[in-house]
């Protein structure tokens, strides 16, 4: 029998019994439409994460303290700081990887505008490279330079999220902010930069020297970590390779001794960040899935109940000359169809589930035509699976038994 007429004949079989065939479907149909959509919040967080990574910076290799050993008890990544100005400064002379250096020192506190709105935030003491570095362009005034972080000038820099809270509408250039009883003159504002990849504002901040930091603010000769940017992303592995060395003899360290210190860059912080949306993707297609296993078991259901009703007609068709295998393939098409029919609604499902989601959540979706590929496949797959025991039953009929069956 031609695959045309197979397919007619199918189609007719489930215009007959419309309710039931839809019915049938609906376990297909939701199983594509839930994967679809999971994949999609799945894919648009992973996106999401790897666009803030890619916000960090250029070719970011990042510098941070070390754990610490007490006894026979290791304390975690940063319980033990070592890192100080002369670290970033060594690096910054000998790295032949790195094209930019910058120490970062963090101060807390509270901050104080000129009209009296208080606001908390981080304030940072970085080099004039660390606009490099991050790539961070400025959206109003200016970035400080070398001589204002080798004069210790008390200048800042705001992110938008504290430039809006402190000074509204109004322009914050020229004004002063109060940071620990400390004035400081904002000479700019930096681009909008949104969330990172932990979910924090990386506009609510300030920015300023570091030197004026560390005597104004910090008090500490200890700085929080040391960010470089490498010439090429070509050169990342080398730059990180080289930060070790230098790092290691500007701390006197023997070859017996640990790293005091962690080097990441940014391919280690998007993979450590897109690592439990992934896990979280794959459970949550998964249970989806088990829609799909509902849905053919359904399917497998109907047909033997379909089997049953037209057993008349299998013994006239085999009567008049079809043989088993023209049976089987029209039972295994028709239950193929009527699942890949459920697969394409559900693809319109995803699709509309996804923009919806994505509407009233806010959170980005991504659908890739591979989901949809797969998604169509398995439930393709599931039409055969299921459908395959019914049409062998139905093949394997008597004629005769068929004839006289009421």
């Amino acid at each position: 029998m031609k695959p045309q007429m197979l397919i007619r004949i199918a189609l007719r079989s489930i215009r007959r019994t419309k309710m039931r065939s839809m019915l049938t479907a609906l376990g297909i149909i939701i199983g594509v439409g839930a994967v679809i959509v999971m994949v999609a919040i799945g894919h648009g967080a992973k996106s999401r994460i790897e666009t803030s990574i890619k916000n960090l910076g250029t070719n970011m290799v990042v510098i941070t303290p070390g754990a610490s050993n007490t006894g026979n008890v290791r304390g975690g990544a940063g319980s033990f700081n070592r890192l100080k100005i002369e670290d970033a400064e060594k690096l910054r002379r000998e790295s032949m990887h790195m094209t930019e250096v910058s120490p970062v020192i963090m101060a807390f506190g509270r901050i104080r505008g000129g009209n009296g709105t208080n606001w908390r935030c981080p304030v940072y003491g970085v080099d004039v490279s660390y606009q490099a570095i991050r790539d961070w362009q400025m959206s109003d005034g200016q970035f400080f330079d070398l001589r204002d972080v080798r004069a210790r000038r008390k200048v800042c820099v705001l992110g938008q999220t504290v430039a809006t809270n402190i000074f509204g509408e109004e322009s914050p250039l020229g004004q002063e902010v109060i940071l620990r009883d400390v004035p400081f003159t904002v000479i700019g504002v930096l681009a909008k930069k949104g969330q990172s990849a932990s979910g924090s504002d990386q506009d609510d901040l300030i920015i300023a020297p570091y030197t004026t930091v560390q005597e104004r603010l910090a008090g500490h000769q200890f700085i929080a970590q040391i960010l470089g940017s490498a010439n090429t992303g070509a050169e990342v592995e080398a730059a990180m390779d080289e930060a070790k060395l230098i790092m290691r003899e500007s701390h006197a360290l023997g070859e017996w001794e640990e790293d005091d210190f962690q080097v990441k860059n940014q391919a280690d912080l998007a993979d450590a960040a897109t690592g439990a949306t992934e896990v979280m993707t794959i459970l949550l297609a998964c249970i989806a899935g088990i829609s799909l296993l509902v849905g053919g078991i359904g399917i497998m259901n109907i047909m033997l109940v379909s089997v049953t009703e037209r057993t008349r007609e299998i013994g006239i068709r085999m009567a008049i000359g079809a043989r088993p295998t023209d049976v089987l393939l029209q039972f295994l098409v028709e239950a193929v169809v009527l699942s890949l029919l459920g697969g394409l609604l559900g693809v319109a499902l995803g699709y509309g589930g996804s923009a919806l989601v994505g509407r009233l959540t806010g959170w980005p979706t991504v659908i890739d035509g591979a989901t949809v590929g797969v998604a169509l496949g398995f439930s393709a797959a599931v039409g055969v699976f299921f459908g395959f025991w019914p049409a062998r039953k139905a093949a394997a009929l008597n004629p005769i038994d068929a004839l006289r069956y009421e």
